[in-house]
C-alpha cells in the first residue's frame, strides 16, 4: 500500500466526505445553534448514503425534552417520530396502526432505521420489543445496523446483533458496519462489532479492508483494537 493515499481512493462515496458536504455542515451548526431540522426537507437532499445520517443533530440530542411543538406532531410521520424520539407519540402512533412499524419512507428506510441512525436507542428498544424486523433493508440496501455503526452508537449495534442481524451485510455505498464504524473512528463501535464475529477481511469497492482504512486514515486507536483482536485470534488457535 502506497505510504500516502488519496481519502477518494480509500472507499467509495459512503465512506468519504463528497460534495454534499457543503449541505451537512451548516446543517450541523443550525442544529447546535437551535434551529429545527426537517427530516423530509433537509436530511433526503444529503442523498450520499448512511454517512449522512447521523450528521445533523435532532432536539432530543441537542438536550431539549420537547422536538417540536404538540400541536403539531400529529403532522409528523412516523418515520420523523422516530428519528427524533418522539416515543410517547410513536407508541399512539402504533397503537392506532400497528401496520405502519416496518413501513418504508421513499428511500425504504423504516422507523427503526431512523432511531439507530439518530442513536435514538429507548426508540429502538421499544420498536423492537414491539417486533419491528431488523432484517430489512433500505433501496441501497442500506440495514439499521450500518446506519447506528456509522453513527458510532455501540449501544444500538448491540440491541442489533442481539437479534441476529447480518453483521457482515454489505450494501451499495459500498461499505460493511464494520467498516462504517472504522471510518467514523467510533472505537468502541469497531470493538464490539469485531468481539460479535465482524469479518476483518471484507473490503470495501477500493479492496481497503478496516485495517488499512484505519492505518490510510491515521485511527490509531482503531488500529490498535484491530491489532489486539487478530492478536487475540491467533492466541485463541493456539
Amino acid at each position: 500500500m502506497a505510504d500516502q493515499v488519496m481519502e477518494d481512493d480509500i472507499v467509495p462515496s459512503a465512506c468519504v466526505p463528497s460534495n454534499n458536504d457543503s449541505l451537512i455542515f451548516p446543517l450541523y451548526t443550525q442544529a447546535h445553534n437551535g434551529s429545527d431540522i426537517d427530516l423530509e426537507e433537509d436530511i433526503p437532499q444529503l442523498n450520499a448514503g448512511p454517512l449522512r445520517y447521523s450528521t445533523t443533530l435532532t432536539n432530543r440530542q441537542r438536550g431539549n425534552m420537547v422536538s417540536v411543538l404538540p400541536a403539531t406532531l400529529d403532522s409528523l410521520s412516523v418515520q420523523q417520530l422516530a428519528a427524533q424520539g418522539e416515543l410517547t407519540q410513536l407508541k399512539e402512533y402504533l397503537l392506532k396502526d400497528n401496520t405502519l412499524i416496518n413501513h418504508p419512507d421513499e428511500r425504504g428506510f423504516t422507523p427503526l432505521m431512523w432511531a439507530a441512525a439518530f442513536g435514538e436507542i429507548e426508540t429502538v428498544r421499544y420498536l423492537l420489543e414491539m417486533e419491528a424486523d431488523p432484517h430489512i433493508l433500505a433501496k441501497e440496501r442500506e440495514s439499521a445496523l450500518s446506519l447506528a455503526s456509522t453513527g458510532g452508537y455501540s449501544d444500538i449495534v448491540t440491541l442489533l446483533l442481539d437479534k441476529k442481524v447480518d453483521i457482515n451485510i454489505y450494501d451499495w455505498n459500498g461499505g460493511t458496519p464494520l467498516l462504517y464504524a472504522v471510518r467514523g473512528n467510533h472505537v468502541k463501535c469497531v470493538e464490539v462489532l469485531l468481539e460479535r464475529g465482524a469479518d476483518l477481511t471484507m473490503e470495501a469497492d477500493s479492496g481497503y479492508t478496516p485495517m488499512d482504512l484505519a492505518v490510510a486514515l491515521g485511527y490509531k486507536k482503531v488500529q490498535q483494537v484491530i491489532e489486539n483482536h487478530i492478536l487475540r485470534l491467533f492466541q485463541n488457535k493456539d
